[in-house]
């Protein structure tokens, strides 16, 4: 099998071509400079299942039941309008200042840019999910975009993936135009179909992590972030709420290495940590929890119409309800730094083409080919290949416990390895 050489800028691209608070296309938002921001709750929502509570709490009355009434209405459940095909969905944080976003954020200046994008992957038997991190660093050609209002843009070459939402918003004046124009980029450069997109600002993400009371993080070494609303993490597992997650979302400087994708795998770690959260039993099992959560996505997202429809939105977190985190794979594009620009920006290496070509075929991303071609024991291509993708196996049905000391061996790392929901990314104590 021959792919496209994406270590190339510019190789194998084609340039000749809600609920009740989402908005959607048409909405318009503010054009300040888009910072990192992780799609933690756009995740979460759409592989909780959680989503279901809203049929219940839109007045799905057929689903009470008092015991003396007779003669009652079929329960009717949520019916996922994509079954038995895969779900690809564009994920991408803004940091628009609209409202109380000024206020949580602060100024900002320039154009606006989704410096957090991810690739959602949801297989086509509801069993598997990828997220795919792509770094807004990476050296890319961007086609001509068309926006939310029919204009159309110049294509630009050798620039960085996010210029393509900052041409978009420009050119469209709205938020719905730069995502567009992201979407049609990674079309462009990875030949994977995208069924739509989700958009989510500062507001919204604060009261998602709230909303399920915070989340738990294993912090390694002691964080100073001053330019991150003055950001100071002791070492140790750290509860964090929605101010202090999204200012660990948002830092760079004084936190590891500094780089945008050491800054990925922090997001990553994030990411995981709400997504065991929201698929605790003490989330789940908590209808405040739940509904606070559903209203606290749904008010602050921008979206394409066809994913806002509540039947697409419920029915498929329906359908992933009985998802589990060891199902839900976090990872990075892979990459290398870009030979014209090492210091600031990267490419993407060869295995990207064969990611891209699982996911566009509904494989897992650990699969390969020539392996599986070789392998007279490898069937539909999932046991030929072996990787850190792989999710954890426990004997005889016994609960994996991701709290567990793991060994050396066992760790990864977050935002170069792949790892699951239930892998350990950091070591505490």
């Amino acid at each position: 099998m021959t792919f496209p050489d994406f270590s190339t800028p510019g190789a194998g691209l084609d340039h000749s071509a809600g609920p009740a608070h989402a908005r959607v296309l048409s909405g318009k938002a503010s054009t300040a400079r888009v910072v990192a921001l992780v799609m933690t709750g756009v995740l979460a929502f759409a592989i909780s299942g959680a989503s279901a509570a809203v049929v219940r709490w839109t007045g799905n009355i057929e689903t009470a039941s008092t015991g003396v009434l007779t003669n009652r209405p079929k329960k009717v459940t949520p019916t996922d309008p994509s079954a038995g095909e895969p779900v690809n969905l564009l994920l991408m944080g803004s940091d628009s200042r609209e409202g109380a976003n000024v206020n949580i954020g602060g100024a900002a200046d320039g154009g606006e840019r989704s410096d957090t994008t991810i690739l959602l992957h949801i297989s086509g038997d509801r069993t598997r999910v990828e997220a795919v991190s792509i770094p807004r660093d990476t050296t890319v050609d961007i086609p001509s975009c068309v926006t939310a209002g029919g204009a159309t843009t110049a294509p630009l070459y050798a620039q960085k993936f996010n210029a393509a939402f900052a041409a978009g918003a420009l050119a469209g004046g709205d938020t719905a135009s730069g995502a567009l124009c992201a979407m049609q980029t990674v079309e462009a450069l990875t030949g994977v179909f995208l069924d739509g997109f989700m958009v989510i600002d500062f507001q919204g993400f604060q009261r998602m992590i709230d909303a399920v009371g915070g989340v738990e993080l294993c912090i390694e070494e002691e964080i100073d972030a001053p330019e991150a609303n003055d950001l100071h993490l002791e070492p140790g597992v750290q509860p964090l709420n929605g101010k202090l997650a999204l200012d660990y979302a948002r830092a760079r400087k004084g936190v590891g290495d500094g780089s945008d994708l050491s800054r990925i795998g922090r997001q990553q770690e994030l990411l995981a940590a709400l997504v065991r959260t929201v698929l605790s039993a003490d989330t789940l099992a908590n209808p405040t929890k739940t509904l606070s959560f559903v209203d606290a996505v749904t008010s602050s997202m921008t979206m394409d119409d066809e994913t806002a429809q509540l039947d697409n939105l419920t029915g498929l977190a329906y359908s992933l309800r009985g998802l589990s985190p060891d199902a839900v794979t976090f990872l990075t594009v892979p990459n290398t730094p870009d030979p014209a620009n090492p210091a600031a920006n990267v490419v993407w290496t060869e295995e990207a083409g064969l990611l891209w070509e699982n996911i566009k075929h509904d494989r897992p991303i650990d699969h390969d080919p020539a392996a599986a071609s070789a392998s007279p024991s490898a069937t539909d291509g999932t046991s030929a290949a072996s990787g850190a993708s792989a999710s954890p196996s426990a004997p005889d049905g016994e609960t994996i416990d991701s709290t567990a000391s793991p060994s050396t061996d066992d760790v990864k790392e977050a935002g170069t390895d792949p790892f699951t929901g239930a892998d350990t990314t950091a070591v505490c104590g």
